[in-house]
């Protein structure tokens, strides 16, 4: 009975340093695991920075190093300043409008022709000869100098702005070529000689309206 009991009692203690030893056993893994997972997210935690960073500084690098955001006024100013190239054509349509007044148009053909059809109207029931010439023949050639001095004085004053465009208003970007002076010039003066000409038909002093006597 004794030898018994002292088995009995015997047993508890040698199975005592088994459950301290899975105990300390179980300890040592958990604190590993949790060392594991401590360091993994760290991990995750400078590769997620990483990219951010990675990205947000070669953006704003871009930024900085895109031409295309950078503002200069002296670029936005020569952007805005003039070609030239309205004053070029003004000085190419001056110098037709000169030749037209010189030459006529068809405007100045219809108003001639209407006042020939007005003149026969009313020298329909009888007038004289004087009247006849004046009213037929004289105002359709007077209708034919105006429209031809309005389109000489019209070459004049484009062929003026074009030349004197670049005094006024801002600055070209480059000087106003010769070529465009000499074409504004041929037009002011082709101009002139056409308002002179024209003036000079419409008041009868250089070619005046024949007389009754003399085309008897």
């Amino acid at each position: 009975m004794n030898t018994t009991t002292s088995k009995t009692t015997e047993a508890p203690a040698t199975e005592e340093p088994e459950a301290t030893d899975t105990t300390s056993t179980t300890l040592v893994k958990g604190a590993s695991d949790a060392s594991d997972v401590s360091d993994e997210a760290e991990g995750e935690a400078e590769g997620g920075r990483a990219p951010g960073d990675g990205p947000g500084h070669g953006s704003s690098a871009d930024s900085d190093s895109d031409p295309d955001l950078d503002f200069d006024p002296k670029d936005d100013d020569f952007r805005r300043a003039p070609s030239g190239l309205g004053a070029a054509a003004a000085a190419v349509v001056a110098v037709g409008l000169g030749v037209v007044g010189l030459t006529g148009a068809w405007p100045g053909r219809v108003a001639a022709e209407r006042e020939t059809l007005l003149g026969q109207i009313k020298t329909a029931s009888g007038g004289s000869v004087a009247q006849q010439i004046s009213e037929i023949y004289g105002d359709a050639w007077h209708s034919t100098a105006l429209v031809n001095g309005l389109f000489a004085l019209l070459a004049l004053l484009v062929g003026v702005f074009a030349l004197v465009r670049p005094a006024f208003g801002a600055p070209a970007r480059d000087p106003q070529p010769g070529w465009v002076r000499a074409v504004a010039t041929a037009g002011i003066a082709l101009g002139v000689l056409g308002v002179l000409i024209s003036a000079g038909m419409y008041f009868d002093l250089i070619v005046p309206l024949p007389t009754a006597g003399a085309a008897g």
